[in-house]
This record gives structure tokens, sequence and C-alpha cells, in this order.
């Protein structure tokens, strides 16, 4: 809801007539069908081409999270790797999973488009996990030796960064292209693209949720090779489905300049001409004559060093600023426009920090909290309940919120503040970062009770415990997870959606590779002198419960971190507001 109401308020600046185009024939946003003419808009696009695009969403998480959420369990018994070492691998492999998405996010925007980068990457997706496959199934005897477990530990390694350099073609591409399957100049379909970020979420969590049953319990109970062949089935399923809907969707035109190397023109032009005067009237700044009117973004005043890298220089004299309309090269002159992208970019650093401190949370829901649940009780009745299982109720958390927040919190929202989207971007972030607080400082008491009980010799504490967090912890990410999804979509320049997509899962990885550094430093700063330190092979002897009180500490300080930036950037003129 919030990116409808968004682009409905970018509306004047980028489609001059949305009723017009609303009412035509063809979409209003530039996109076109597969064979490059105007995309029908009976035809093409809206949710029976989003259907298609989902499924590859739906199995994408449905193996991602196959194989996170059961991953330590998979290193510490399998691979007989320690508990510390363990996490750090699997935060560090996470974290993979949603730094390659730049890459695959440069080839989308600059050569390939959307569509042609998920075709090309699921592919390799099930490479890896065929390779995955295949490790679980090598022989003991061939395993059991030192240079079998090697052997053994490269394959499985082999497969997970496969399934990540696979998976970076795919995750910053189905959102943005979903997204893509509403026109941008129809307010009708602005408000089904509100609610995409939504349903896209509720997929990802339906792969989840079966990941961690279904999947969980086969790894556990019958073998890991069986998960493996199930994923890669359901995977080609889907491909195939993706192929077969080519006609259906709508396609935006690839701008064929990389975004990065405008970037890096705008910051190269503004140091040039660092020693040169800005003019008063900003309308003295270059802007490109020809191209869409309707992507050229306005002038704003914030970062106004970079403008610099606009004023209009003479090719032959350019170092002294002389006037001129002659095209020079992109390295010594750029458009209004291209400092804008770059401006909008700097704006969303701050958010994006604050969101990696968020998924630093998220990453110890797959890693220390499945390792403390290896330490409690895990039987519920006559069944032995598998640790990474209880992931199932975050996974719950999300699939109730998800219709409750759209059938009943927005309207409710909107109802009190008068605002079409009910709570602002930022709004349903703060939340979520808040929640995120409480989840952590939960999961230190919870810690605390186990380790009294474990040091009284009192029975076990029971797994169940671990319920409220994690039921928390999936209706903070409805919250931030989405928020964040939705804002870097909203607020990314025209060309560069897969881009900033990509930017946002960026903050996923920063989150990974925070926790795994912050495990690093633990294990590090609290194991010497002979002591167990926090996080040792029997948790009874050590301290998880402090862990979890130090990313409590550093969840409030970013909470704190993200107001102020949330209140400065509302001075900057954009679409959110806190």
């Amino acid at each position: 809801m919030e990116a409808a109401a968004a682009d409905e308020e970018r509306a004047p600046l980028l489609h001059p007539h949305p009723q017009e185009d609303a009412d035509s024939e063809y979409t209003g946003d530039g996109s076109v069908d597969i064979n490059n003419q105007p995309a029908l808009k009976r035809s093409t696009g809206n949710w029976k081409a989003c259907f298609m695009i989902l499924g590859v969403e739906f199995s994408e998480n449905l193996a991602f999270y196959g194989i996170s959420k059961n991953l330590v369990t998979y290193l510490t018994k399998v691979l007989h790797e320690s508990k510390v070492n363990a996490a750090r691998n699997s935060s560090a492999w996470s974290g993979a999973c949603y730094l390659t998405p730049l890459f695959g996010a440069f080839l989308a925007d600059t050569y390939w488009g959307k569509y042609r980068t998920v075709l090309t990457f699921l592919p390799l997706y099930i490479l890896g996990l065929v390779t995955l496959m295949v490790s679980t199934s090598l022989p003991t005897s061939m395993t059991s030796s030192d240079a079998g477990h090697q052997l053994h530990s490269v394959a499985v390694y082999l497969g997970l960064y496969l399934v990540a350099l696979g998976n970076g073609g795919v995750k910053p591409c189905t959102s943005a292209f979903g997204a893509d399957q509403f026109d941008g100049g129809d307010p009708a379909e602005l408000r089904r693209k509100g609610s995409f970020f939504n349903w896209y979420t509720f997929m990802i969590n339906s792969g989840s949720l079966l990941a961690s049953t279904v999947l969980v319990w086969l790894q556990d109970n019958v073998g890991w090779g069986i998960s493996f062949a199930i994923v890669v089935v359901v995977m080609a399923f889907f491909l195939a489905v993706f192929f077969a809907g080519s006609r259906v969707y709508r396609y935006r035109p690839v701008v064929g300049v990389s975004p990065l190397t405008s970037l890096c023109h705008v910051v190269v032009d503004a140091v040039r001409k660092w020693h040169l005067q800005l003019p008063d009237d900003s309308s003295l700044l270059n802007e490109e004559a020809q191209g869409r009117a309707d992507h050229r973004i306005k002038h704003t005043d914030q970062f106004r060093f970079f403008d610099k890298a606009a004023i209009v220089v003479a090719p032959s004299n350019g170092e002294k600023g002389t006037m001129a309309a002659a095209p020079v090269s992109p390295w010594r002159q750029c458009t209004v426009t291209q400092v804008e992208e770059l401006k909008m970019l700097l704006r969303m650093c701050p958010v994006w920090a604050s969101m990696a401190i968020f998924f630093a949370v998220s990453s110890q829901m797959s890693s220390t909290l499945v390792e403390q649940g290896m330490a409690m009780d895990n039987r519920v009745g006559p069944f032995a309940v598998p640790p990474a299982s209880l992931s199932t109720f975050h996974s719950v958390g999300v699939l109730i919120l998800i219709p409750v927040y759209d059938a009943a919190v927005v309207p409710l929202a909107r109802s009190v503040t008068g605002k079409p989207e009910g709570i602002t971007l930022f709004q349903r972030i703060g939340i979520g970062l808040a929640l995120a607080v409480l989840v952590m400082a939960y999961s230190a008491l919870v810690e605390e009770r186990r380790l009294a009980a474990a040091h009284a010799g009192a029975a076990p504490t029971s797994i169940l415990w671990q319920v409220p967090a994690q039921f928390v912890h999936g209706v903070a990410t409805v919250f931030a997870g989405i928020g964040m999804t939705e804002f870097f979509y909203d607020q990314a320049p025209w060309g560069m959606r897969s881009m900033c997509t990509a930017l946002g899962k960026l903050s996923i990885a920063a989150g990974n590779y925070l926790s795994a550094f912050v495990l690093a430093v633990v294990a590090s700063t609290t194991a010497r002198g002979g002591e167990p330190g926090w996080m040792p092979d029997d948790l009874n002897e050590g301290h998880l419960d402090y862990l979890f009180w130090l990313m409590a500490a550093l969840c409030v300080l970013n909470l704190a971190h993200f107001v102020y930036c949330a209140m400065r950037y509302n001075t900057t003129g954009n679409t959110p507001t806190f």
C-alpha cells in the first residue's frame, strides 16, 4: 500500500497525464511486451503474470530455507564442525546469498533485463542443489577417512556456493519484475502493486514454512538427499512455468548503460569541478534535451557538492567553467537527473545501515537459537521436534499477519491517520526494528532460565519457550522486511530498480556478515586463558545469554539511529515521512 501511495504522489512527475494512461489501451509507464511493442493492458501484466513470478520466488525460498534452516545442524553433526565455526560458516554462506544479487542486478539493469537474468540463473541454482544432493549420497566408507572427509566438505561447500551464485540472479529480479507488471500510470494498478509486496513476502514465508517443517523433518529422519531431490523437482517445475509465461509479462527496456558507471561519472565530474561556483539558478545546470522527459528527476538542494557535476562547461576549456552547449565526455559532463540518482542512493544509506542490524538478529534465529534449541528439551508430547523446525512459528507469524495487515491494519490506520497507506514506510520499518529489540531481550531471558535449570540439576527447559521469539520475529519481518523491500523499490531511480532491490538484499548480507563478525569477536575475546567463553560446545558452561543481551543493546542503538535518520529524511522532500 505504501508503494502505491508513493507512486501516486510521484505521478505528476513521472506520468503527466495519469488518467489518460489509466484509460489507454496500452500501459503508460513505457513497458513493452515480448515483441518489444507497447504492452497491452488487457493481455499482459497484472496478477496473471505475477502468479508465475511468485511461483519462482516460492521455489527459490523453499530451496534456500531448506538449506539455511538446518545448515548449522548439518555442519555440526555431519561435518563435525564446532558450534562457533558452524554458526559463523552458516552466517557467512547466508551473507553470500545476499551479496551475489549485486552481480545479478548489474546484469539485469545493464544488459539482460530481469526476465532473462532469472531465466539464466535458475538453472545454475538447480545445479548447486544437484551438487548438494550428490554430496549427501557419498558412501560412508568414502567420508570416514580424513581425505574422504575433506572431499565431502569440498563437495558440500561447492554446492552451497553454487546455490549462492544462482540465487544472485533470482533474488534481486523477482520482486522488481513482479512490481513491473503493474502500470505506473494507472492508479488502480498502483494500488495492486502495494499488495504485491505483501503477497511476495507471503510466498517467501510459505516456502520457509514448508522448509522448516517438511524438509527439516525429512533431513533429520530420512536423509538430506531426499530433501534436495524434492526442491530440485519443485524448482525445475516453476522454471518451466516461468518460461511459459513469456508472452504475458510486461518488460521494462534495459537502459544499456551500467547504473554504477553513471554514478561514477557524477563523482568524478564533481571532483573535477570542485573549484567551480554553482549557479544560483539551478535551471542553468545541464539536463539532456533528448530522452524521456517523464524519467527526469527534479533538482533538490541536498548534497549540493555533487551538483557541480552538472555545471555546463565548454569542451575546450572545461576546467575554467565556461558555459557551452556542445556535448562533452560523460566523465566531464553529467545531467541533473544523473546527479539526483546519486543523491537518492545516498539518502537510502542510513536506512540500509539500520536494516543490516535487523538482519543480524535474523541471522541468530537460524544459528544461535538453533544451537540453544539443541540444549533444550525438544519433546512435545510423543514427538521430538527438530530445533530448526521452531522457525515454523516465524513463518506462521508472517502468514497470519500479512492478510490481517492488508485487510484490517491498513484500513484501521487509514481511518486514524487519514493517509491512503495507513502508516508510512518509515513507521512500518520502525515498528519492526523495535520488535527486534524484544526478540533478543526475550531470548536472553530464556537462556538465563535454561542455564539456571541446568546448573540446578532441574529438568531441561522446554524448547517451546523459543516459540514467542520466533513468532514475534515473524511479525517484525512483516513490518521491517516488507517495508524495506517497498522502500528500496519505490525510492529507486527508474533505471536502477533491480540494483536498488539488490542494495536492499545487500543489507541482509551485511547483517549475516555482521553476525559472523560478532561471533568471531565474542569467541576470541571471551575464551582466553582456558575460559570456556560465551559459546563453548557445551552451552551449559557458557553464557549465550550475554550474546543475546549484546545484540539487544545493538538493536536499541540501531532503533535510535533509525528514528533520527528518518526524521531527517523527511526534510529532503521525498515521499516517506516518519
